[in-house]
């Protein structure tokens, strides 16, 4: 039984590719240096590509800043809007007064079902 069993390769563990003929990107090394405890993570990017001006310290994952000739380098401020979260978008709309009395309203809604014995979460059937 033994003679008689297929071989073969793992699939996945080993590519079938050579790199023969492959002409690779020009890359370059970037260096970051941690600002909480001068961390030095090297990385390679494309040489076309600008790289980021900060970057996550492998060591104890704190911000890392770009060093360009041996200087970090000053971080611009950003453009970026901070993200809107749905009370800001209300408040956009309403004031909150009217929100306030909205509230009042639909507590008293609630408060007199309750007092009247009715269910709000149940339907009424036939309704």
């Amino acid at each position: 039984m033994a003679d008689r069993s297929l071989r073969g390769i793992r699939l996945g563990a080993q590519s079938l590719q050579s790199e023969e003929g492959v002409v690779f990107m020009e890359r370059r090394e970037t260096t970051y240096t941690c600002d909480a405890c001068g961390h030095v993570t090297n990385l390679m990017f494309a040489a076309d590509a600008e790289p980021p001006q900060t970057w996550e310290c492998r060591a104890c994952s704190a911000e890392a800043r770009l060093n360009v000739g041996g200087q970090a380098v000053a971080l611009e401020a950003t453009d970026e809007k901070a993200a809107r979260t749905h009370w800001d978008m209300l408040l956009e709309r309403r004031t909150r007064a009217e929100l306030e009395e909205l509230l009042e309203e639909r507590l008293a809604l609630l408060r007199s079902r309750r007092g009247a014995g009715e269910d709000p979460t149940r339907q009424k059937i036939g309704a």
